[in-house]
C-alpha cells in the first residue's frame, strides 16, 4: 500500500458564479483538512493540479493553498499539470512523496474555474493538449478530435449510435443522485439518442448529450501513510496506484485502442494483486461517450470492438456485474479539468465508506478508476480498498 485517503471535501460543479479559483481552492482546502480531522500545521506536502492553459488569469497557483491558513505558510507546494489527468497527477505526486518518506500528510487539490472563459477560447485551451502541430485543425475542438475517433470506430465496427445514447443515459440517471453533479436530470434514452434542437449534433457522430460539460469546480484529499491513517478517523488505502504516459500524436498509435489505458489497468492489477471481477465499481474518464465504450475493452471487460456489450447487457448499469459511473461520470458531474481526477478519488472514497448517499453502490468494497490526459496520453489508475 503506498498510502491512504482519511479525508477529503467537494464542492458542486457547474457555473459557479461569485467563485474564483482562489475561492475554491481555499474551501476544499480547509474542508478536507477538517474532516480529516488534521490540523494545517500538519500538512508537510501540499500538491495542487491546476491544468489552466489559458483558464485562469492567475498561473502560478501553487501557493494559493496557502490562503486555506496561516499554518500552511513555507510548506512544500507545488503546482502539477497532465491535461485532463492532472487531479489524479497531483494524488499520485502526493503518494510518492509519502512512499519516498519525505511526508507523512499531503494535501492534495484540483481546480479549474472554466466558465468565465470565451466558447472559442474554450476550444482552443482544450485543444493544447493534443499535438499540435497535426491535430489543432480538427474543426470542433477535443469534441472534434473525439468526434474523429468516433467515426472510425464506427468505420471499424459499425454504427454505436445506440451504445453511446445508452452510456449518456446510464450516466445521466446516476447524476441524479449526486449532490456535487452539474446536470442532476435524467434525460432518457431516447433524448439522447435521438438528434434535435436541445441535442444537436456537435462532432463527427457525436450529439451534444455525448459531450462532458464546461465546468468550474474543486476537489481536494488528505493524503497520509498507513501508520498515521490509523490513527485517524478512516483510512482509504491505495492498493495500487499506476500511471503510464503514451506517445502524444494520434498518428503515432492505434488511437482505436487506448493501449495506455490497457496497460496501466494491468499494471495496477498486477500491483494490487486483483482482477477486474473483484472490483465493486469503476468511476472511468467519460470525458465523451465514445471513451467509456473503448474504456470498457481496454480495461478488459469485454474483448475489442464489443464495447456496446457491456451496455446492451446491463453490465455497467448501477445494479450491474460492474457498475461504471455510479457518480454519474464526467458526463453528469462535469469536467474542470485540474479537478476531476481528485473528484474520481473523493468520491470513490466516499463509496467505500458508505457515505455516498443516493450514490451509493451496495457493500463497496473495492474502488477501480481510471483518469486520462489527452487521447489516452496520460492514464491513471488508482485501486482503493478501505482499511479503516
Amino acid at each position: 500500500m503506498t498510502g491512504c485517503i482519511v479525508g477529503w471535501a467537494h464542492t458542486p460543479f457547474g457555473r459557479l458564479d461569485g467563485e474564483t479559483v482562489e475561492s475554491l481552492i481555499v474551501r476544499v482546502a480547509t474542508d478536507a483538512l477538517a474532516d480529516a480531522g488534521v490540523a494545517p500545521a500538519d500538512v508537510d506536502e501540499i500538491v495542487l493540479g491546476h491544468f489552466n492553459a489559458g483558464f485562469s488569469a492567475q498561473d502560478f497557483t501553487a501557493s494559493l493553498v496557502l490562503q486555506a491558513s496561516p499554518d500552511l505558510r513555507f510548506k512544500r507546494a507545488t503546482r502539477v499539470e497532465n491535461a485532463c489527468a492532472t487531479g489524479s497527477a497531483a494524488v499520485h505526486q502526493g503518494l510518492r512523496a509519502i512512499a519516498a518518506r519525505s511526508a507523512r500528510i499531503v494535501l492534495a487539490v484540483g481546480v479549474e474555474q472554466m466558465t468565465t472563459t470565451p466558447g472559442p477560447d474554450i476550444g482552443r485551451n482544450l485543444l493544447k493538449a493534443s499535438y499540435v502541430c497535426e491535430e489543432a485543425d480538427i474543426d470542433g475542438g477535443f469534441a472534434g478530435i473525439f468526434g474523429k475517433i468516433a467515426a472510425l470506430y464506427f468505420q471499424r465496427w459499425g454504427d454505436q449510435s445506440d451504445a453511446l445514447a445508452r452510456i449518456a443515459a446510464k450516466n445521466h440517471r446516476n447524476g441524479v443522485a449526486n449532490p456535487y453533479a452539474q446536470i442532476r436530470k435524467d434525460l432518457g434514452y431516447d433524448f439522447c439518442r435521438t438528434e434535435s434542437e436541445k441535442n444537436p449534433r456537435v462532432a463527427g457522430p457525436l450529439k451534444r448529450t455525448d459531450c462532458s460539460l464546461v465546468s468550474d469546480g474543486a476537489a481536494a484529499l488528505v493524503l497520509a501513510d498507513v501508520e498515521t491513517a490509523l490513527q485517524l478517523g478512516k483510512a482509504v488505502a491505495f492498493r495500487a496506484a499506476e500511471h503510464v504516459q503514451d506517445f502524444l500524436p494520434m498518428s503515432r498509435r492505434d488511437i482505436l485502442l487506448f493501449e495506455g489505458c490497457s496497460e496501466a489497468w494491468k499494471r495496477a492489477h498486477a500491483s494490487a494483486g486483483t482482477s477486474l471481477a473483484d472490483l465493486s465499481f469503476v468511476e472511468t474518464h467519460d470525458c465523451f461517450t465514445i471513451a467509456e465504450l473503448i474504456e470498457y475493452e481496454a480495461m478488459g471487460l469485454v474483448p475489442q470492438g464489443q464495447g456496446a456489450r457491456a451496455i446492451a447487457d446491463g453490465i455497467t448499469e448501477k445494479a450491474g456485474q460492474l457498475p461504471v459511473n455510479p457518480s454519474g461520470g464526467l458526463k453528469a458531474k462535469g469536467h474542470p479539468i485540474g479537478a476531476t481526477g481528485v473528484s474520481m478519488h473523493a468520491l470513490a472514497a466516499m463509496q467505500l465508506t458508505g457515505t455516498a448517499g443516493g450514490m451509493q453502490v451496495p457493500n463497496a468494497k473495492l474502488a477501480g478508476l481510471f483518469n486520462m490526459g489527452g487521447t489516452a496520453v496520460a492514464n491513471y489508475v488508482s485501486i482503493l480498498e478501505r482499511i479503516k
